[in-house]
């Protein structure tokens, strides 16, 4: 399932507005996180997103953060492009393959990890995403991995050595 392209403008600093006819579809069938493709001036950056309701207007909202404005290069009277497309990944965001190697090696963490809420999965998977060298996240994973069979749950511990 995908919606068409669509335009949108930030709300505020972090928030972009859904019109109700793109994302009532996905709504309909369940779905409340989706994939997002956004498109300015012949950039293009794809994100995971939880779509959640304004209480206010009823109408949907979705973060977007500094960090993808700065990549698509919009500011705040910026419109752009946006597409949503079904979430298909298992986590709700890419697996990053260092940590997903560290715990396929690792059958006990992993099973410690599978017990985990999907949102403090995530959390775990965006650390891991956050580190740009590849061996710093298979170490980082690797020190998580020990933790988690130590019974270390704790975000703020989980990736001390």
């Amino acid at each position: 399932m995908k919606s068409i392209k669509f335009e949108v403008g930030l709300l505020d600093q972090y928030h972009l507005h859904i019109p109700k006819e793109h994302f009532q579809p996905f709504a309909d069938s369940g779905q409340s996180r989706v994939k997002v493709k956004a498109f300015h001036n012949g950039k293009t950056v794809e994100l995971y997103a939880a779509v959640k309701t304004d209480k206010a207007s009823g109408d949907y909202v979705i973060m977007f953060s500094k960090r993808y404005q700065k990549e698509l290069n919009v500011f705040q009277n910026d419109y752009f492009e946006l597409q949503l497309f079904e979430d298909t990944s298992k986590y709700g965001v890419e697996m990053p393959e260092e940590l997903e190697a560290v715990l396929m090696s690792d059958y006990q963490a992993y099973k410690i990890f599978e017990s985990f809420t999907s949102g403090k999965q995530r959390s775990i998977i965006y650390t891991i995403i956050r580190i740009k060298n590849p061996q710093s996240r298979i170490d980082k994973s690797i020190i998580m991995c020990n933790n988690l069979k130590r019974g270390i749950t704790n975000p703020m511990e989980l990736f001390k050595d």
